[in-house]
């Protein structure tokens, strides 16, 4: 995976960072542009030339930089079911209307059951944060969900390659990288559209989004802070433009020919049905766009997590951070040298 400097500030810009970090990282590289032809051909040559705006990368050339989560969970299910003495129940397809806490025990109202437990995690994106202010948790936060969407293109791309993050922008950079799940396509992408759902294709959830946003003078400073600033006034309406069928094509080649110059309007494709929704919070007391994954801990035994990254860059974190928190709650211990096994196994064999 690397992150790809283009033209004389960026690379400057990474220069800087490689002598900043490279002790804390030392399987990190720093590539010149030839070095990038060795490992991403197609992000410096054009037609077999190189391309001409100066490119240098920070790179890590020889570790694993793609995840499918999907996979992952279903490990962790079959681990938890092999343990004999563990009993493990999974329900799918349940819809939890209300959570309500009495004596110090929690009960998940469901369409056609009710669950008690002692201890409760809810990951559930934005509906995270309506479930909490159900309970009366998080009404200091109101909530923005920011679509991202994605363009295929044949498998140009060997590995992730990020641009440059803007800092004056509250959203992920453009980036490419080989899809683990869409055989011979690599995937452009996100955008970000301001979409009034907490769910991506879900309509029904607009009325939640309303429930959420918690409309008022705070929330509408936090709009006007946005807006006023020329570079995310000016994403945010590219943003929309990239969701119109006869334009988002062309408007998007222009973003992602800064990785893969030679890159042509016929090979890029809308990815319909991918991307989903991040849901960024709003801190109304400080009136300020929160960045970063969000938590909710009353200390009753309840934990909210919410999350602007659907990927799950922080998952595990957040997992074992919420495990030590049940654990201290329910009295249970932690065996910690397996612990460390488990998260840790591929940085010592590596």
């Amino acid at each position: 995976k690397m992150v790809l400097g283009v033209g004389e500030q960026e690379c400057r810009q990474l220069r800087q960072r490689y002598q900043t970090f490279r002790e804390v990282f030392p399987k990190m590289k720093l590539l010149e542009k030839s070095d990038i032809a060795t490992y991403e051909p197609s992000v410096v040559m054009v037609n077999g030339e190189m391309r001409a705006e100066p490119c240098v990368a920070l790179a890590v050339l020889d570790d694993y930089s793609a995840v499918d989560y999907l996979r992952l969970s279903e490990a962790f299910v079959d681990k938890a079911k092999a343990k004999t003495d563990k009993q493990i129940q999974l329900v799918f397809n349940s819809e939890v209307d209300d959570i309500v806490e009495k004596d110090g025990v929690f009960s998940l109202v469901t369409g056609d059951k009710i669950i008690q437990a002692r201890s409760v995690v809810v990951s559930a994106g934005g509906h995270s944060l309506l479930l909490a202010q159900k309970m009366g948790y998080g009404l200091e936060f109101s909530c923005l969900p920011v679509a991202g969407s994605f363009y295929f293109t044949p498998q140009i791309l060997r590995g992730k390659v990020y641009t440059v993050q803007n800092d004056a922008l509250p959203f992920a950079a453009v980036h490419g990288d080989p899809d683990v799940l869409v055989e011979g396509k690599t995937r452009f992408g996100p955008t970000a559209l301001l979409l009034p759902l907490l769910e991506r294709y879900n309509n029904k959830t607009f009325f939640d989004f309303l429930r959420v946003l918690r409309l008022d003078s705070r929330v509408m400073r936090v709009f006007w802070d946005l807006f006023r600033i020329k570079d995310i006034r000016n994403y945010i309406f590219k943003n929309f433009l990239f969701e119109v069928p006869l334009l988002r094509r062309w408007l998007f080649l222009k973003d992602a020919r800064k990785i893969v110059p030679g890159l042509q309007l016929k090979d890029i494709e809308f990815a319909k049905g991918f991307g989903g929704v991040r849901p960024q919070l709003i801190d109304k007391k400080n009136a300020k766009l929160l960045m970063g994954e969000a938590k909710i801990n009353p200390g009753t035994g309840i934990v909210f997590n919410m999350t602007p990254s659907p990927g799950g860059t922080s998952c595990l974190e957040n997992a074992e951070t919420d495990m030590r928190l049940i654990a201290s709650r329910l009295g249970a211990t932690i065996n910690e040298s397996q612990l460390k096994q488990t998260l840790h196994k591929s940085a010592t064999t590596n």
